[in-house]
């Protein structure tokens, strides 16, 4: 297998960026397409005060800082992506979304090239059957913050064959990541075993049996977990958590991956979480 020199990622968001600076600080020419050019600077902006962060703290220097945005292409054109031997799709979630990116990039894209979803809850065999060459896509689902999360999940798809894994798993092991592969089913491995948690929990406060306080104090002094999962919850978002679990119960019907009523209520109320300023806790003044 040739080694991997250009990369593509559709999406300049708070994924694609991240998925964008660890692959160009992995020495890979590495093109980032947004709809429009103000979407775009913010996305590269995002980019860009992150290292510059890290120079400050002393973690990078100013000249590999230089070296990862010089990586870093940005466009507005999806035709740009045309060299790219692996592109990573972080558009939103949805279905109709990225199956219209895959059709273009189909037509885009050398033969041999690899197309890869970013998703964290919808099917890459769905998305795989709108490309003309499904045995070349597969999932590469990434964590939030990118640039420090050091999991990858693999998701192979039924079309994906091993060429198309092998690049993957290459192009992983170079940006420093650890791989984990999965079938395509919803939730994949994190999220199926990590979203009936964070249910359960609304559930737990839902029902009165102990303070918002009290359930994230006891999972982080009790297990030993980095935050508690209402803390959790705020930090994904409410919406994200709320849109996997029903794309979940959609597959399995079992009541473990069923919304919370409150959490229903608390989306529809616009308590995202952080994002929004509000969710289970109030960030409106931090």
């Amino acid at each position: 297998m040739a080694a991997l020199k250009t990369v593509g990622v559709v999406g300049c968001g708070l994924m694609g960026s991240g998925i964008a600076q660890v692959s160009a600080q992995a020495g890979l020419v590495t093109w980032v397409r947004e709809v429009d050019k103000p979407t775009l600077d913010r996305g590269l902006g995002r980019i860009r005060k992150f290292l510059d962060d890290g120079v400050a703290k002393g973690k990078v220097t100013a000249e590999d800082r230089d070296k990862v945005l010089a990586n870093i292409k940005g466009t507005t054109e999806l035709r740009d992506l045309a060299p790219c031997e692996l592109v990573i799709e972080a558009v939103v979630e949805s279905i109709e979304a990225k199956r219209e990116v895959f059709q273009a990039l189909d037509k885009l894209v050398p033969p041999t090239a690899v197309l890869a979803s970013n998703t964290s809850s919808l099917s890459i065999t769905e998305i795989a059957a709108t490309a003309g060459r499904p045995e070349r896509v597969l999932g590469l689902h990434f964590f939030n913050p990118v640039p420090l999360m050091k999991l990858v999940e693999i998701i192979r798809a039924l079309p994906t064959n091993e060429a198309a894994f092998d690049v993957a798993k290459g192009f992983v092991e170079k940006i420093g990541k650890t791989a984990v592969v999965a079938k395509d089913t919803p939730g994949f491995v994190v999220n199926r075993l990590l979203v009936p948690y964070l249910l359960d929990a609304v559930r737990v406060f839902e029902s009165g049996v102990a303070s918002k306080e009290d359930i994230d104090n006891g999972m982080k002094l009790g297990c030993g977990y980095p935050m508690g999962p209402l803390t959790l919850l705020d930090f994904v978002g409410l919406d994200t958590t709320y849109y996997i679990a029903n794309i979940m119960f959609e597959e399995f019907k079992q009541p473990q991956y069923a919304a919370p009523p409150l959490l229903k209520r608390m989306v529809l109320a616009g308590y995202m979480g952080r994002k929004s300023g509000r969710g289970f806790y109030d960030y409106s003044k931090t």
